[in-house]
């Protein structure tokens, strides 16, 4: 088992259908209340690389991508075109997009990570796959410049920087970002429709905790 620093063809992700999911687990007492529970402390995203109708040179991209990563066994990346930027889709991507991490004179290395936030709720979701020279980070008000200042392993999410972040300053970086993903089926089923497309109903894909 491994995984492959490889994304899956980005026009055949456009359009597909998935999202984050949630574990729930409520049991209903006798006296009609709910206790409700989760073991997950973090969603997990489901995709569906299937889409219909495809050109039959997409349908071979497919397949072989499929066969190169040997069905579930190996991992990819994974561009969710609803959710891959730290700011909003409107916006341009700064420095200052996400709070990572606060300075301690210390600490020189910090996790990429997104927030969430409704009301006042804030759930964080760590960031391990980002894109590769689309990081950007300040510590402060400070813009830093990539190579001189800091390094990113795009592996990872982690952040390094080549001098520690003061006492209480506050570590900021905005970024694009894939998911972490594998195949979630060992069987792919493709349909010729015509000498110029083909059918390919379903190719779901799971996301993989790092």
């Amino acid at each position: 088992m491994a995984f492959h620093e490889i994304r899956f063809p980005a026009n055949l992700s456009f359009g597909a259908l998935g999202g984050p999911e949630r574990r729930t687990e409520i049991v209903e007492l006798a006296n009609g209340f709910e206790e409700r529970n989760t073991p997950w402390s973090a969603s997990r995203r489901r995709y569906d690389a299937g889409a219909g109708l495809r050109a039959l040179d997409d349908l071979e991209a497919m397949i072989a991508f499929f066969e190169a990563r040997q069905g579930r066994l190996h991992g990819f990346r994974w561009k969710d075109w609803s959710d891959y930027r730290s700011a909003m889709a409107s916006s341009p991507i700064t420095a200052f997009d996400q709070l990572i991490g606060t300075g301690d004179g210390v600490t020189r290395a910090f996790q990429l990570r997104k927030a969430y936030a409704s009301g006042a709720q804030t759930v964080y979701r760590t960031i391990t796959k980002p894109v590769a020279g689309s990081v950007l980070a300040g510590v402060g008000q400070t813009a830093l410049t990539l190579g001189d200042d800091y390094t990113v392993d795009t592996a990872t999410g982690r952040v390094t920087f080549t001098r520690p972040p003061d006492v209480g300053a506050e570590v900021r970086a905005g970024f694009e970002f894939d998911v972490p993903v594998r195949f979630d089926t060992d069987l792919v089923q493709v349909s010729v429709a015509s000498f110029k497309a083909g059918s390919l109903p379903s190719v779901p894909v799971l996301e993989v905790r790092q």
